[in-house]
């Protein structure tokens, strides 16, 4: 025991880092080795899903540049469901479009014009025997 100034004992205390069990705060730094596996395989689990999807996502967006190239086109020409239709299967072509073929595109009349709509699911393999379906569904209305 320690004295203090007026001869009263003072009980010696154990600092807070120094108890047993415990660890100093200076040394609890980083991660772990499971901490970083863990967290390494959660990431490259959404890599590896981006990946997947990336290309299926390029191709809609090479259908969607086709319908609004056709709306481009088109838009307030009094235009025909024949001259439509060979104008999705130029830029189909041009495109190289592989998730949905031209037939697959549907022209329909109305009133004041047509409707072209792209309606198709896209599935691809993600692990083993886990897919993944993404639905899309685009059209425009093509005025006369």
């Amino acid at each position: 025991m320690n004295v203090s100034k007026s001869g009263t004992a003072i009980p010696r205390t154990i600092p807070l880092n120094r108890v047993i069990g415990r660890r100093r705060p200076d040394r609890e730094k980083g991660i772990t080795t499971l901490g970083l596996l863990i967290l390494v395989s959660f990431v490259g689990l959404f890599a590896f899903a981006g990946l997947r999807l990336t290309p299926i996502y390029l191709n809609y967006m090479k259908v969607a540049g086709v319908l609004d190239g056709v709306y481009e086109e088109f838009d307030s020409q009094n235009a025909s469901r024949e001259a439509v239709r060979r104008s999705i299967v130029r830029r189909f072509e041009v495109e190289s479009v592989s998730a949905i073929t031209h037939r697959e595109v549907k022209v329909t009349s109305e009133d004041d014009g047509l409707l072209v709509e792209a309606q198709y699911d896209h599935t691809t393999e993600f692990l083993s025997n886990l897919y993944f379906t993404v639905k899309f569904d685009k059209s425009v209305h093509v005025r006369r």
